[in-house]
């Protein structure tokens, strides 16, 4: 007689088939210790439940999520109600939970609560004792597991962000026995070797997984360290100690890279900004200087010796031309004066008067007679003529009436 074979999703659907139809599993209440508790960006809440013997994965879709007042975090006990039912794709059943309580806290985070309590009290955690993160760190140390996606994460964003800044990995334990120790000695290792920022970290797990970070060990050597460090353990949600201490916490191995290494671009993009802004500063002063040495150019061109030389020469030309103008304008009144005054003396002139009959005489003693009374009967005078001199004597004299 032939087998039947089925498909995988032939069973998967007839296991789901029958979780449906028990009656118990459709609404149960589910006890134990939370673990592995992570809220993902879609809103959903994915954590496990565990005890002593056993562990189920739970989900809670965001339609519920919104609705609980409570904040899981990892180690907390608490009382589940919800479904069991299978994810069919996978084979894999899990609780499909729709609310929660708190139940009471597990050991482990009861031993976290005291443990914080504690360091708070020693003053581990003040602010006072916080040390800025450098802006620019070239020296980056690291203290994780050499082979873990935590150091494959701080890598790829270094990469990404800053290529030149050097990462210095110290390969430590970080989970189970003694990994406490080797972090610490890390820590240590690292701090002594001078660098900008220390990451301590690793990738995300349950409670266990990262109690490493809670050690006293851990928590002594971040605090003595004087080196700046980053605390990048577990996930978002994830807190231990180390973030506490730490001078910054981070949300994750990659978070820590963002923080610590600084993008070279952006600086390459501020220099080359500056650069624009003091090539058009200098460009802007150079045509100022430019403008200034023009205008003392100018200025040097009016007091230029041979400049004023040539004004003066043009200026003396002018001047000479105006006198000149004015000499011969004067000449020529001179010369018309002259003339008027020539025709004046022309018209009382003693030779016209002879031209015309007339005598001039003259006594003895060479006095021009114009009256009766200059001379006397008997006196000798003398007659100029237009051509010619004569002397006669004075025979008689009659005066006229009147």
């Amino acid at each position: 007689m032939e087998k039947k074979a089925y498909t995988v999703s032939a069973i998967n659907k007839y296991v789901k088939n029958m979780f449906l139809n028990d009656g118990f599993l459709s609404h149960v209440y589910v006890k134990g210790e939370v673990s592995n508790c992570k809220y993902h960006t879609s809103g959903h809440l994915y954590f496990t439940l565990k005890d002593n013997e056993g562990a189920i994965s739970c989900i809670m879709y965001r339609s519920s999520v919104q609705n609980q007042k409570l904040q899981l975090e990892n180690g907390m006990k608490i009382q589940v109600s919800g479904r069991i039912d299978v994810y069919e794709r996978d084979g894999k059943y899990q609780l499909y939970a729709t609310s929660f309580e708190q139940e009471g806290l597990g050991s482990l985070y009861e031993k976290y609560a005291k443990l914080k309590e504690q360091y708070e009290e020693m003053g581990l955690f003040d602010p006072s004792f916080k040390r800025p993160i450098p802006k620019m760190c070239d020296k980056i140390g690291i203290v994780t597991a050499s082979s873990g996606a935590a150091i494959h994460d701080i890598m790829s964003v270094s990469m990404r962000r800053n290529p030149y800044v050097q990462l210095i990995l110290y390969p430590a334990k970080v989970q189970g026995q003694g990994a406490s120790l080797s972090i610490a000695e890390g820590i240590r290792t690292l701090d002594a070797m001078g660098l900008d920022v220390i990451i301590v970290g690793r990738g995300g797990g349950s409670m266990e997984d990262l109690w490493a970070f809670n050690e006293e060990t851990v928590v002594e050597a971040i605090f003595k360290s004087h080196t700046p460090i980053i605390s990048a353990v577990g996930h978002e949600k994830d807190f231990t100690l180390s973030d506490f201490v730490a001078d910054l916490r981070a949300a994750t191995p990659s978070a820590a890279a963002e923080l610590a290494v600084f993008d070279i671009s952006l600086t390459l993009r501020q220099i080359d900004k500056y650069k624009n802004e003091l090539d058009l500063r200098f460009a802007s002063q150079l045509r100022n200087k430019k403008a200034k040495l023009d205008s003392y150019l100018k200025a040097l061109k009016h007091l230029d010796p041979s400049l004023r030389v040539t004004s003066m020469r043009n200026r003396l030309e002018q001047k000479a031309l105006y006198l000149d103008q004015t000499f011969f304008r004067l000449m020529d009144q001179k010369k018309n004066k002259l003339k008027y005054y020539a025709l004046k003396l022309d018209g009382a002139s003693p030779l016209k008067r002879l031209k015309s009959g007339f005598l001039y005489a003259e006594n003895q003693d060479g006095k021009h007679i114009v009256s009766v009374n200059d001379i006397k009967v008997g006196d000798q005078i003398q007659g100029y003529l237009i051509d010619g001199l004569i002397t006669s004597r004075v025979e008689s004299i009659t005066k006229n009436k009147g």
